[in-house]
């Protein structure tokens, strides 16, 4: 074994070494990273972003009012804010006042010592890097090689390494106060856990922390502990950690700046997302959601195309379409039906020639392929999202993520201040107040899902509401003598209805929101996961009925019971509403564009961008000249700065549904979607990246696996998706009808002569009197009519059954169904067996975190073998042993060494040194 591990030894070649053995701080002109957390390097000792002492970091700040016009209360805040804060110095946090005169509101700032940080990292098991850092450095296969040249053609699109460096791997163990041995600590130890992670051991400090003199027990029923049960009852205003300076060009180069220069900032639109900078900064749950945006902005764009050339396809076959070709020829003298009772005469069916050709730019050969693709798509995107969640879950230290018990809302506590019952947890054992189940928690959930219901009836009241002006509305203009109202009132009346819609639609989304909220409130959910988990399902299913009702309506019911001539339907006398050319195709899409694009239009571009900015504004000139308020002082800047609150990135999440729903759902009749959702998402990203960077208090760190419960809408969306395409197709589009006219009943096997095919004949005589058209508005050129047409599939007047169905329109129907069943199974089949071929892990990314798992486990085993044989606390991984790991292995792997090249490694002065020795 010896001999081979001096064999080993010298294989290591001044190349290799350097290949393996990266410098221990990066440089270049700007950026300086920490090996150690990757956080940008701070040499500037005495920073605003430390205590007056120049030497330990802020990791937290407190802020509370300074006047109160109950002095009651204020007493009662002030007993709460000393027993807390004494508390907290106990635990081992350093505090220090920021109090000044005249202020409305005063700042407490809060630093985590050495022992502090690892007597909590070891309760929460944060993993940490180990001393060993190995390297793979086995051949590369003819896939990398294959990346390796993609790499180099997306080169224009990839960040600027100098300025923001690719991250190093670490091999991480959970953190074990009692075997320091094992970890890499660096001399400076405040470079050994990064802010971020800081910043969460505070947080979890003091969400736990007592503020009563009798500890952790109830008082009238509450739970006296957390630093959100103190800013609930308003002891504290606001509790958040602090970002790491500015991020204007004049501010020195930090994290935040970092971020903003190549992540938020408009110049760097088209490149990647610095996840991993996003993820330190931010946390893991905030850097889930932006990899998660930044890959479905991704996978839009092979929808983008394709939809574009489906679009570009129906441009360029318009004029040789037969089907166009017959409608726009006058030549055919194909005499239609009158639009509307009385007011409405005869006309030729040519002057629909334009909406002809409009409908056969979205329902053309090109559709159905497309609606294919687009559910193999979603099924590919999921897909190959969760095999790269599972590559950051790998890259992040996620894969064995345990979630904390979760403690109690202070809200859930708030409510039942006065509930004289109580039972101890099931984990912690800690007594806790309850609701009796059938007493209070049935009849309140029975009473929400009531509420719930009747709110969705509500959207669909809206909907109908909103068909009944179509015919009102349509009647009344009908009935006014000015030829230019009655002559366009059907323009009129589809454009007002669909502004009517995209109103109605921002106005109960406004209402819903705080209607489902309060009922959440209403339902008092002991944890925050379940707060949220039951909001997001109450937003998504009212925001999915407001949304999408009118568009269904359109789609599959418009025009369906509309009757023939001698008997139309009738809604309180008036006609019910007709798809123009027998297909309500065009105007699903029309009314799908106006929401669609209002939507991302008003609500992402005005709402999400220039109501901040006004809103900063305002508040820069209402603090004009309150010079104690406007301190330069960056946790005083911080406090100004807008809070996201608990449900911040619900709200990003749930439009990020809605839109995935638009893009799905009704694709088939707007092949363009796709594209007008890229163009959004590429604004949202950067719009939220300067929102998180420059608008809002910095997020504390929270952790995640996985983005949650928005996977399963998007699965249940993309299985959705099938039927409604499916649907669309079959039933909205004019597909079947030239399918079944060009196998069955075309006389050359072409579509030539579908339009009089599909219209109908009807005997003007059997008209009733109220539908008669007036004599005034019947032109000249149809005093001779005897016979008008419709779209309809109907035997003729001069047949025995008249007016009947004819067989040709059940044959449709047949093909119709079977079509839908066809489709449907075919689809969800070659979607499944997809899913089941595809891995949610890859291959090669397992084999490397079971390789990961063997090294990390043999060099802790090697370094506990050579710790006890040495009898040393100090004792480092030798060379032998990292021989026995290469040979069990198969790789070869360098020691990392501590040599430091021509790094630069700040360490602690003495008197910083001596600061901290004085705190432990």
């Amino acid at each position: 074994m010896a001999a081979v591990d001096q064999d080993l030894d010298n294989y290591e070649t001044k190349e290799l070494t350097d290949l393996l053995d990266p410098p221990r701080s990066i440089h270049d002109g700007e950026v300086v990273l920490n090996e150690y957390t990757g956080d940008i390097q701070d040499f500037e000792r005495g920073s605003q972003v430390f205590l007056e002492d120049g030497c330990r970091r802020i990791d937290y700040i407190m802020v509370w009012s300074s006047k109160s016009n109950d002095r009651r209360k204020e007493e009662e805040r002030e007993r709460k804010r000393k027993r807390f804060e004494d508390n907290l110095r106990q635990e081992g946090l350093i505090l220090e006042e920021d109090i000044m005169d005249g202020r409305s509101f005063q700042f407490m700032k809060v630093h985590a010592t050495w022992e502090v940080l690892t007597r909590y990292a070891d309760t929460l098991k944060i993993r940490m890097p180990i001393k060993e850092i190995p390297r793979d450095v086995s051949a590369l296969s003819l896939w990398d090689l294959m990346t390796v040249q993609l790499e180099r053609l997306l080169n224009p699109f990839q960040l600027d390494p100098h300025k923001v460096p690719s991250p190093k791997k670490k091999y991480t163990w959970p953190f074990d106060r009692n075997k320091l041995y094992l970890y890499n600590i660096p001399e400076n130890r405040d470079d050994f856990m990064s802010n971020a992670t800081r910043s969460r051991i505070v947080d979890y400090v003091l969400r736990r922390k007592e503020f009563s003199d009798e500890g952790r027990q109830f008082s009238f029923g509450q739970i006296n502990a957390g630093i959100r049960r103190l800013i609930a009852d308003g002891t504290y205003l606001a509790a958040y950690p602090l970002h790491e300076g500015g991020w204007k060009k004049k501010c020195k180069m930090n994290m935040r700046r970092l971020l903003y220069d190549n992540w938020a900032s408009w110049r760097v639109w088209y490149k990647v997302q610095p996840l991993h900078y996003i993820r330190i900064y931010f946390g893991e749950k905030i850097g889930l959601y932006f990899a998660w945006l930044g890959y479905y902005t991704y996978a839009l764009i092979p929808a983008s195309v394709i939809g574009f050339l489906v679009f570009i396809f129906g441009l360029v076959t318009i004029n040789s379409d037969p089907i166009s070709v017959e409608s726009c020829d006058p030549s055919n003298n194909y005499t239609m039906c009158p639009l509307c009772n009385g007011r409405c005469g005869y006309w030729d069916y040519d002057q629909i020639c334009m909406h002809v050709k409009a409908t056969h730019t979205f329902d053309n050969a090109a559709t159905v392929f497309f609606a294919v693709f687009m559910s193999l798509w979603g099924t590919f995107y999921l897909e190959f999202w969760k095999r790269e969640q599972a590559g950051i879950q790998s890259l992040w230290d996620l894969r064995n993520f345990e979630e904390e018990e979760e403690p109690p809302r202070p809200e859930y506590l708030a409510r039942l201040a006065n509930c004289p019952k109580s039972k101890p947890h099931k984990v912690t054992g800690a007594m806790e107040p309850y609701y009796p189940f059938w007493g209070r928690q049935v009849p309140v959930y029975l009473t929400s899902s009531a509420i719930m219901l009747f709110l969705v009836l509500a959207a669909v009241a809206a909907v109908i509401g909103i068909v009944f002006y179509r015919i009102s509305v349509l009647a009344a203009l009908y009935m006014i003598d000015d030829p230019l109202v009655y002559r366009n009132a059907t323009l009129v009346v589809s454009a007002t209805a669909a502004c009517i819609n995209l109103v109605v639609i921002f106005l109960l989304n406004f209402v819903y929101t705080r209607i489902a909220t309060c009922l959440t409130d209403w339902e008092c959910l002991r944890t925050q996961s379940e707060h949220d988990n039951s909001l997001t399902f109450k937003f998504y299913i009212l925001q999915f009925i407001n949304y999408y009702s009118s568009l269904f309506y359109i789609a599959f019911f418009k025009g369906r019971f509309a009757g023939e001539p001698a008997h139309y339907v009738t809604f309180f006398g008036a006609r019910q509403e007709e798809c123009q050319g027998g297909s309500c195709l065009t105007e699903l899409c029309i009314q799908l564009a106006i929401i669609f694009v209002g939507k991302q239009l008003i609500q992402n571009n005005v709402v999400d961008i220039l109501v901040p900015q006004i809103k900063k504004v305002f508040d820069t000139l209402c603090t004009r000249n309150k010079e104690h308020d406007r301190s330069n002082l960056p946790w005083v800047k911080d406090y100004r700065l807008e809070d996201m609150g608990p449900t911040g990135l619900f709200n990003e999440y749930l439009e990020m549904m809605i839109q995935f729903g638009f893009v799905t759902l009704f694709v088939a009749a707007f092949p363009l979607a796709p594209f007008f959702a890229l163009l959004n998402n590429i604004i949202e990203l950067r719009s939220d990246a300067d929102k998180f960077v420059t608008q809002y208090r910095r997020r504390m760190a929270a952790r995640a696996q996985d983005i949650g419960i928005w996977y399963d809408i998007l699965h249940g969306l993309t299985r959705f998706a099938v039927l409604t395409n499916g649907l669309i197709i079959a039933f909205t589009s004019s597909f079947i009808q030239r399918a079944v006219y060009r196998f069955a009943y075309s006389q050359d096997g072409t579509l030539n002569g579908f339009v009089n095919n599909s219209l109908a004949y009807f005997n003007i005589s059997d008209f009733p009197p109220d539908v008669r058209p007036y004599e005034s508005e019947i032109k000249p050129q149809y005093n001779a009519t005897e016979f008008c047409r419709y779209p309809d599939y109907r035997e003729p007047p001069w047949s025995p059954d008249k007016y009947k169905y004819t067989s040709q329109h059940w044959h449709v129907v047949a093909a119709q169904f079977i079509f839908l069943v066809v489709f449907e199974n075919l689809v969800v089949v070659t979607t499944s067996i997809i899913a089941y071929i595809i891995p949610d892990v890859p291959r090669k990314l397992n084999e490397q975190m079971r390789q990961e798992a063997v090294i990390t486990n043999n060099i802790i085993l090697e370094t506990e073998l050579l710790r006890y044989k040495e009898g040393s606390k100090d004792a480092t991984l030798g060379e032998n042993a990292l021989g026995n790991i290469r040979s069990r292995t198969g790789n070869q792997y360098d020691s990392g060494g501590s040599g430091d090249g021509d790094c630069t490694h700040v360490s602690k002065s003495d008197s910083c040194k001596d600061v901290e020795e004085v705190a432990v």
